[in-house]
């Protein structure tokens, strides 16, 4: 069956762009989490046609389709759990229009995130939601996994600013989802499709929000002793009635490592620091940044530091863009979570967060969304050492229990995927997962999209989760549209 399968995909997209060598499926078998899981063929389309050309195809055979962006995924969503075909979106990355007069864009789910706002530069517009890997994530993964980012605390995530979507559906259609505007009439289908990582159907293009640049925009670097501290001060700056567009923490151990690899500035005695920027009229971000330091101050913060102009700006925002890339001089591997907690309980939480990596015997860097009490503890270790990765996996489960324990959630912005899918029992009955997994049957998906993800599973590859089966039951197995 694998070489039709493959002969016909060579027809419809290329030769080129049908990859089946076990040297080529290699690059494919992981993305940004330790999970593995290779593919049996990998398609690159360069049109929605050829995407629905290769899902006709996929599904003919039984393949399942799992669809991939840039492969910064951090929750296993880009991963073939069960083999099938993967379909990467890189070639669709075209920039279709930008229209500054309803700030609008139209892009390919290929379309490198950051890529968007450089387009939209010179109208003085620029795209809001920044992944910490926006130089390289792509928009399709953004839609996937309904990405954030440091400035989602003002400006919202991925869903907030998406319009309208193409996409392609299990049976192989191209249907339009939404529009150029708000409020579309019926159903509000794109914001079901944002979120949805990738088990409703394939995005081919994008129409995206654009929103002005503003007119001032103050950097703030506030100094702690601990993190206990600084945690405060973010409660505080919110209970003032402000709503900065990014409130950023960073703790001792990812300070030392960002200094050692970018030179950005972060005082190596300081326990953490909070990276503040404040953004709107000049006016209203002057009255704004004095609170914000009175605020700190007041919390115990040992110095305020304030960056004005973008050069200074961009040093501080490059030790926080480039964390993750430092935290490989104190570690050759590290597995980064992904908790909310309310904002009040994060003392108390980090507490826990500390004291279970030193049970268990791992160095933990934190830097995170404090803002939106959006968690990223990562767990620096060796996984050539032996049971060290089983060992880092139920450190992080027990994290992540700690955190839906204090009223939170499992996933902030990275998504459930295949990391955390036994995980959403924890939140939601069974009746509960049973509807959400109705909508897979509603768009014709059931398992034949990213199997294996979101819903949880007890045992291994091919198994239909239990809320898929009660969705089956109850609707029955042709009941889709």
């Amino acid at each position: 069956m694998a070489q039709k399968v493959i002969r016909e995909l060579q027809r419809a997209l290329g030769k080129r762009w049908v990859l089946h060598s076990p040297e080529d499926l290699l690059v494919y078998e992981f993305d940004a989490t330790i999970d593995r899981a290779m593919p049996t063929v990998v398609v690159l389309p360069a049109s929605a046609e050829q995407v629905a050309a290769a899902v006709k195809i996929a599904r003919r055979y039984g393949l399942p389709i799992t669809a991939r962006g840039a492969g910064t995924g951090l929750s296993g969503g880009a991963l073939a759990c069960e083999g099938g075909l993967v379909l990467v979106t890189s070639r669709l990355k075209r920039i279709l229009e930008i229209d500054p007069a309803n700030r609008v864009a139209v892009v390919e789910p290929g379309v490198i995130n950051l890529d968007v706002s450089k387009a939209a530069a010179p109208y003085g517009l620029h795209y809001a939601p920044d992944p910490s890997s926006q130089r390289v994530c792509t928009i399709g993964g953004n839609v996937a996994e309904n990405a954030g980012g440091p400035h989602c605390l003002r400006y919202g995530a991925t869903t907030n600013h998406v319009f309208g979507l193409e996409i392609v559906t299990a049976e192989g259609d191209i249907l339009q989802m939404g529009g150029g505007v708000t409020d579309a009439p019926g159903y509000d289908l794109t914001g079901v499709f944002v979120g949805s990582e990738g088990t409703l159907g394939i995005v081919t293009k994008v129409i995206l929000r654009l929103l002005p640049r503003p007119e001032a925009a103050v950097t703030l670097l506030a100094l702690f002793a601990d993190v206990s501290s600084a945690s405060r001060a973010v409660s505080s700056i919110i209970e003032a009635g402000i709503v900065p567009a990014a409130l950023e923490m960073i703790d001792k151990v990812t300070m030392q490592a960002v200094e050692e690899f970018l030179h950005a500035g972060y005082p190596p005695d300081a326990g953490a620091v909070l990276l503040i920027d404040v953004e709107g009229l000049k006016e209203d971000v002057e009255e704004q940044c004095a609170t914000v330091r009175s605020i700190c101050e007041k919390s115990a913060a040992s110095e305020v530091r304030m960056g004005f102009a973008q050069e200074d700006r961009d040093r501080l925002w490059a030790g926080r863009k480039n964390a993750l890339g430092a935290l490989g001089r104190l570690a050759p591997s590290y597995y980064i979570l992904d908790g909310v907690v309310p904002r009040t309980k994060l003392p108390a939480v980090l507490d826990e967060v500390y004291e279970i990596c030193e049970r268990y015997g791992f160095l933990v860097a934190n830097v995170f969304h404090a803002g939106d009490g959006n968690l990223h503890p990562n767990l620096l270790f060796d996984e050539s050492v032996p049971g060290a990765t089983t060992r880092v996996l139920e450190c992080g489960e027990e994290i992540m229990r700690v955190c839906v324990d204090a009223g939170g959630s499992i996933t902030g912005e990275h998504g459930v995927g295949y990391e955390k899918r036994n995980y959403m029992a924890w939140i939601f009955s069974e009746e509960d997962l049973a509807v959400m997994a109705g909508l897979k049957l509603a768009f014709g998906a059931e398992s034949g999209f990213n199997p294996r993800k979101v819903f949880p599973t007890s045992k291994g590859c091919g198994e239909v989760s239990s809320s898929m089966k009660a969705a089956i039951a109850r609707v029955g197995p042709e009941a889709y549209v």
